[in-house]
């Protein structure tokens, strides 16, 4: 009889902890790592040599908008093919719970998120259960969104929360994280929260510090009130009493190109005396629901869905305007409701946000978008072929621990993000030599080269022919939730 079921042997084992590699076997017994290091004489009933490959923890998505796509496209190949074996959702305000009763449709961008209300839960338990009863082939942990509480208990979203609404939400929020919420997610920069005051905010994460989670932000500005939207969210953190994640940091606009410098060392000097996280995507262009202004005022905008001109996915602003004969802002305006993609970022600034010590790697992609940001299927290869071996920015090592060790620790995902005897098997074999993303801007929905295997709790879910079909994914709650029978 087999000592594992799956017998890996001659790995360049990187384990996630940013510490140098080693050369070795790793044993995988039903969902966890059995063995690692030499497993001498023993047998597997699948023994895969993996001499001259990495054999790393399956890589954690720090910021991703999968709530839906799990639901709906549980197969998740965009994910998976770049070696994703956990997802982090409700990302900038908008999750799929807790909104109890008929709120009718949600404001615009959080719609979009939920299919237009259809595939709201009244409770993170019942969203739960919907996973468990359906897994996709990736594990997913979940934060509650700040937007989609506003949802439950507001009728109007241009004005501060009543101190009753404020209740109203805080009350959810403490039972969202009872019941497994990973955390509180803000998208202060879209129209829903934008009227929402700091103190509304801070209410909501004293709720979230009592249950040890974090608050995670999509802030208010990410152009020139960049500084000024850091301060806001290192007060809340501080006097809410929990620790802080900047989501997608960035420094966007010609005008703010370079400032990067400026925003983290203002980062690295708060996180002496609070608790500060960061994640970055490893492109020049950002992605999110299509505002005319902005559009207008962005040099090269690419179209990613319009909702009355779906045919101009995938097409350049610019091209759309010529073709109608009107202005850009014109041509936005008629596209909109939709999406786009705006190159208005720094290569510099993003070199150097990849590359600060406390960045972790999250992809933001939107992945049931017609057009979708490359960022959807090519982040993960992208930094370890372009950014790590082409470039030397970091070390593969390095460059491994930001997508699965420093995201574990940073939103407590035990047993994950790590190569570790006990540890779940959700695992990554990939070529050193020949990792690197596929999708562009023309063609984003392409597979990325040198992803060998994937392995989620024991199970493939990628191989060398492309994805198994299997769909071992788990919703994460976290520790300590309530588990509904």
């Amino acid at each position: 009889m087999p000592d594992f079921d799956i017998l890996f042997r001659n790995a360049r084992l990187i384990d996630g902890s940013g510490g140098p590699s080693r050369t070795g076997d790793l044993g995988v017994r039903g969902d966890r790592i059995d063995v690692l290091g030499d497993a001498g004489d023993a047998r597997g009933a699948m023994e895969i040599d993996a001499s001259g490959l990495v054999l790393a923890p399956g890589f954690i998505d720090s910021h991703a908008h999968d709530d839906l796509p799990l639901l709906l496209e549980p197969d998740l190949e965009a994910k998976v093919s770049q070696g994703v074996t956990t997802t982090v959702n409700g990302n900038c305000g908008f999750s799929l719970a807790p909104c109890p009763g008929d709120r009718g449709r949600p404001p615009a961008p959080l719609g979009a998120f939920t299919g237009n209300g259809k595939h709201l839960y009244p409770s993170f338990d019942a969203y739960f259960r919907a996973l468990d009863a359906a897994p996709g082939a990736v594990n997913s942990i979940c934060l509650a969104g700040h937007t989609t509480l506003r949802h439950a208990v507001m009728a109007d979203f241009d004005r501060p929360a009543t101190p009753a609404e404020v209740e109203a939400m805080c009350a959810l929020l403490d039972q969202a994280l009872a019941e497994g919420a990973a955390g509180l997610s803000t998208g202060l920069y879209y129209p829903p929260a934008h009227a929402a005051p700091t103190e509304e905010v801070i209410a909501l994460a004293r709720v979230a510090a009592r249950h040890g989670a974090p608050y995670v932000t999509h802030m208010r500005d990410e152009r020139d009130g960049v500084v000024d939207s850091l301060e806001e969210t290192f007060r809340i953190g501080r006097e809410a009493g929990t620790a802080v994640i900047v989501s997608h940091h960035k420094c966007a606009g010609r005008e703010n190109h370079g400032r990067s410098a400026e925003t983290l060392a203002l980062i690295a000097r708060t996180a002496a005396s609070q608790e500060v996280g960061l994640d970055a995507y490893p492109y020049t262009a950002a992605s999110t629901f299509l505002v005319p202004g902005r559009a207008a005022a962005t040099a090269r905008v690419v179209i990613t869905a319009s909702r009355p001109h779906p045919e101009c996915a995938g097409r350049e602003l610019d091209e759309i305007a010529a073709e109608w004969g009107c202005s850009r802002l014109e041509a936005a305006e008629r596209l909109s409701p939709g999406g786009a993609v705006y190159f208005d970022m720094d290569e510099d600034d993003v070199r150097r946000i990849l590359a600060f010590p406390a960045t972790m790697i999250g992809s933001d992609g939107i992945v049931m978008e017609a057009h979708p940001h490359p960022r959807a299927w090519g982040t993960f290869p992208r930094v370890l072929g372009r950014y790590a071996r082409e470039e030397g920015l970091f070390s593969l090592e390095t460059a491994v621990h930001k997508m699965t060790g420093l995201t574990a620790a940073r939103f407590g995902i035990e047993g994950r993000g790590v190569l570790a005897e006990g540890a779940h098997a959700d695992l990554c074999l990939f070529d050193p030599g020949t990792i690197r993303d596929e999708a562009d801007f023309a063609a984003p929905r392409t597979r990325s080269a040198g992803i060998l295997g994937v392995w989620v709790n024991g199970e493939a879910t990628w191989d060398r022919r492309g994805p198994t079909g299997a769909r071992p994914g788990r919703a994460l709650r976290r520790r300590g939730a309530r588990v509904s029978a």
